[in-house]
C-alpha cells in the first residue's frame, strides 16, 4: 500500500498541535498522490453499518421498485446500471447508485429561484429505513468534511476557517454505489468505474471489504487502494485542483470489482455552496506564481460535469 494514512482526530477536536501535523501530512499526500486514507474521521461505525446495510437491501429490490425513485432533474435518486459514462471512456460504468443531497424544502429561496441541483431528496416510500440511515450518514460525514477542509486550509497557509462560509449550503452529494459481481466474460475495458477524476473539491469514500479501487500514481502506474479498517479514503477533486492552481493533484482512479461478490461503497462529494466563487488567487498563490484559471462558480463547474456524464439528463432538460 503506497497511500498514506493520516489521523484527523486533532482536526475534529481543533487541537492546534495535532491539526498542524495532520495539515502537513495532507499537504504532502495531495501534492504526491492526490489521495490519502484518514483515521479518526468521527463517523460512527453503527452509522456506517446501517447506511451500508440499508443501501444493499435497496439494490437487491426488483428493478421495477427501484425505478419508482429514478434520478430526477436534481440528480437525486436511483441511477441505473450503465447510466454514467466517464469522460474519455469507451463503455458506461458497470455500477448503479442511489444519491441523496442536502434536503431543502419547497419554499427554500434557492429552490424557488430554480437553482439547479436543489430541492427535496427522492426518497423511497416503500423503504423508509433507507431515508433514515442514508441521511444520518450524510449528516455525520459532513462533520468529517468540515474538519478535513480545516486541514486543507491549514495546509495551504491560509485562514483556517476559509472554507466555512463557502459551505453554508453545500452541494454535498452522497452516493451509495453498488457494483454487481463483474462477469469474467466482460472485456478488459469494462470497469465498475472507468478511469476518471472527481468533479469537485474533496471526496470522502467508505468502501466495503471487497477492494477494487485503484489510483494512478505519478509514474502512471495503477496502485491498489484496498480497504483499511477504521479509515475513509479522501481525495482531491478537479475543483480543489483548480482552486489550488494545480498545487494539489486531482488524480485519476478507477474501480474493477474482481471479487466475484457484490461490492458496495458510499462516496460523498463534499462541495461548496452553488454560488461560491472559485478563484486560485484566494488560496494564497506563491508570489511568483500566476493564476492558471479564471474565477468560476462551484455550481457552474459541477453542473457542467454532471450534464456531460449522465445520459439521462438529456431527456430531462
Amino acid at each position: 500500500m503506497e497511500l498514506p494514512v493520516v489521523d484527523i482526530t486533532g482536526l475534529l477536536q481543533r487541537d492546534a498541535e495535532a491539526s498542524t501535523r495532520a495539515a502537513a501530512a495532507i499537504r504532502d499526500a495531495y501534492i504526491e498522490y492526490g489521495f490519502l486514507y484518514v483515521s479518526g474521521h468521527g463517523v460512527p461505525q453503527p452509522t456506517i453499518d446501517a447506511a451500508g446495510a440499508s443501501a444493499m437491501r435497496f439494490f437487491r429490490l426488483p428493478e421495477v421498485e427501484m425505478r419508482q425513485v429514478s434520478a430526477n432533474i436534481a440528480n437525486r435518486g436511483w441511477h441505473a446500471l450503465g447510466d454514467a459514462l466517464m469522460y474519455g471512456a469507451e463503455k458506461p460504468n458497470y455500477k448503479e447508485f442511489y444519491q441523496v443531497d442536502l434536503e431543502l424544502p419547497s419554499d427554500d429561496p434557492d429552490v424557488l429561484a430554480g437553482q439547479p441541483l436543489r430541492g427535496a431528496n427522492n426518497w423511497s416510500r416503500f423503504m423508509p429505513e433507507l431515508q433514515r440511515d442514508m441521511y444520518a450518514y450524510f449528516e455525520a460525514v459532513a462533520v468529517c468534511g468540515q474538519a478535513l477542509l480545516h486541514g486543507v486550509a491549514l495546509s495551504l497557509d491560509i485562514d483556517p476557517d476559509f472554507f466555512v462560509n463557502k459551505y453554508f449550503k453545500p452541494l454535498q452529494r452522497t452516493q451509495a454505489v453498488y457494483y454487481p459481481p463483474q462477469p469474467v466474460s466482460l472485456s478488459d475495458d469494462q470497469f465498475g468505474v472507468a478511469a476518471h477524476t472527481d468533479f469537485g473539491n474533496i471526496t470522502i469514500l467508505w468502501q466495503d471489504d471487497n477492494g477494487g479501487l485503484e489510483v494512478q500514481n505519478l509514474a502512471g502506474e495503477w496502485i491498489a487502494a484496498p480497504p483499511v479498517p477504521d479509515t475513509m479514503v479522501v481525495n482531491a477533486g478537479d475543483l480543489l485542483g483548480r482552486w489550488s492552481n494545480d498545487r494539489y493533484r486531482s488524480t485519476k482512479h478507477r474501480v474493477v470489482n474482481r471479487s466475484g461478490r457484490e461490492r458496495i461503497s458510499i462516496a460523498t462529494f463534499y462541495d461548496p455552496t452553488f454560488t461560491t466563487k472559485v478563484d486560485p488567487r484566494d488560496l494564497g498563490l506563491p508570489s511568483e506564481q500566476e493564476s492558471k484559471y479564471l474565477p468560476i462558480s462551484a455550481g457552474e463547474h459541477i453542473l457542467g460535469r454532471i450534464d456531460a456524464s449522465f445520459g439521462y439528463r438529456k431527456s430531462l432538460r
